[in-house]
């Protein structure tokens, strides 16, 4: 991940919403955008408004399985925000 990366993926971080839906993806292997739903106060356009910035900045990844879409946190991205936090 480069340094544009970066700040593509802390910027997609600075919002509190995106952060909790992050949170929430990041919680779980493979998680069901109908469960992020349950979980949170918002409609399912402002989850995949959210989830898309999430995943222009590389931090989120997804694929469909029927009607739903399932999201998966990339632990590649996690690990690159890690190292440069702990410096």
């Amino acid at each position: 991940m480069s340094d544009i990366d970066l700040a593509a993926a802390f910027k997609a971080l600075g919002d509190p919403t995106r952060l909790a839906v992050y949170k929430a993806i990041r919680a779980q292997d493979d998680i069901c955008a109908c469960k992020i739903l349950k979980g949170m106060d918002i409609t399912q356009p402002t989850l995949s408004h959210h989830v898309k910035q999430l995943c222009n900045a590389g931090l989120v990844s997804c694929h469909k399985e029927g009607r739903w879409v399932h999201y998966t946190a990339s632990r590649e991205a996690s690990e690159e925000l890690s190292r440069f936090l702990s410096f």
